[in-house]
């Protein structure tokens, strides 16, 4: 979906300047110019973690629940199959902190999360140590699957693998490198849309960026279609 394409688009953002800045080859030609015309080994690393949700985090499931909850239900879930990864807030601290202090720069980060939770056994156990019964006291509702929402989460896509390091909670993605030169104009170009607020654009200028990023129960299912004919 579109958060997943612009958590990618980041990544290979922050990752492509520091392989422009390793290279010493560090040159714009718009307007977001900086001409890295000192040879000096830059002291900045660019690191990069990715990882699912964070329990109890602003906008989480965790707070919305509860809510739902003291206001007597429904608790509100999108699918009954819908799955999702978590860690709470301390280990999320802890595994960023320790891959910035592991990292050379460059690199891509993915913890392991674990097991998926069901959200709706979530919400159940939520409303049981409420001291309440799941749909006799408080009533579960489904509410459908939002655009481009998908039903199990994923933290690589197929093309996508990892490596091992020495830290068992801590991956390195092996993912596609890119130079900034080869994805500036793309990136000036997806800026430019999102200050227009073209919508059909920033998603046509996001799956140039990012080629496995293809809709699902979405508007934009129809520019998947029009890239295979």
């Amino acid at each position: 979906n579109v958060m997943g394409a612009s958590k990618r688009i980041a990544e290979i953002y922050v990752q492509s300047l520091n392989n422009s800045l390793s290279t010493n080859n560090f040159v714009f030609s718009n307007g977001l110019s900086y001409i890295n015309e000192l040879n000096v080994k830059p002291i900045t690393k660019f690191i990069t973690t990715r990882f699912g949700n964070v329990l109890g985090s602003n906008g989480s499931v965790i707070p919305r629940f509860k809510q739902q909850i003291e206001k007597g239900g429904p608790v509100t879930v999108t699918h009954p199959e819908i799955t999702r990864y978590f860690m709470t807030i301390p280990e999320a601290c802890r595994l960023v902190l320790e891959a910035g202090c592991m990292g050379k720069g460059g690199e891509i980060f993915i913890f392991d999360m674990g097991k998926s939770v069901k959200i709706v056994e979530l919400a159940k156990k939520m409303i049981r140590l409420a001291g309440l019964i799941p749909n006799q006291d408080i009533k579960i509702s489904y509410s459908g699957l939002r655009p481009g929402e998908k039903l199990f989460e994923e933290l690589l896509n197929d093309n996508e693998n990892t490596m091992p390091t020495h830290h068992e909670k801590i991956m390195i993605g092996k993912v596609r490198e890119y130079v900034f030169s080869e994805i500036e104009d793309q990136i000036y170009t997806l800026v430019k849309h999102a200050k227009q607020n073209d919508d059909r654009q920033v998603v046509v200028a996001m799956k140039a960026l990012v080629k496995e990023y293809k809709s699902k129960n979405s508007i934009f299912e129809e520019l998947d279609e029009a890239h295979k004919d």
